[in-house]
């Protein structure tokens, strides 16, 4: 009887690792989130660059843009965004031209932290010594499997196009 009892010990114990690993559940609850654009010095707002998300692994929509607000703070945003939701997802900014394959991922990025949600609107502040010349795309990856969701390679805003 002790056997059993350890069994189903063990098993519950590897059930629940399995499930913390792999989240199953975030397939289908989708995080929504909508944030304003930042109200301060809205007039002297100027966009730097923006780019369109295409998906890699995952299919993921919206804009990216930078924007340089009058206090010269810079603001990465995402618009009319929507991706796959999934375990320890992160937005990097990567020092490429593109981030299509994990060999631009390895060269140079800055983490921005955590995706705030799956589907929405929302901004991630940005160090103003950051050299958008170098930082070029924006990548929504998940750390947990190394998997790079969906890409927007930025271009100064006079360039960029819907695809």
């Amino acid at each position: 009887m002790n056997k059993w009892k350890i069994a189903i010990a063990v098993v519950g114990v590897v059930l629940f690792v399995a499930w913390y690993a792999f989240r199953p559940e975030r397939l289908y609850i989708n995080e929504r989130v909508h944030e304003e654009l930042p109200s301060t010095n809205v007039g002297s707002t100027q966009t730097i660059e923006s780019g369109v998300f295409y998906g890699i692994a995952h299919p993921t929509e919206g804009t990216a843009t930078v924007y340089r607000t009058g206090d010269r703070a810079l603001i990465l945003r995402f618009t009319n965004f929507r991706t796959s939701n999934g375990p320890n997802v992160h937005v990097y900014l990567v020092a490429a031209d593109d981030a299509k394959d994990e060999t631009a991922l390895h060269a140079s990025f800055i983490d921005l932290g955590p995706i705030k949600g799956n589907i929405g609107d929302q901004n991630y502040d940005l160090d103003t010594s950051v050299d958008l010349s170098k930082y070029r795309a924006v990548s929504i990856w998940c750390k947990r499997f190394s998997v790079n969701f969906g890409v927007a390679p930025l271009k100064p805003d006079h360039v960029v196009s819907q695809n």
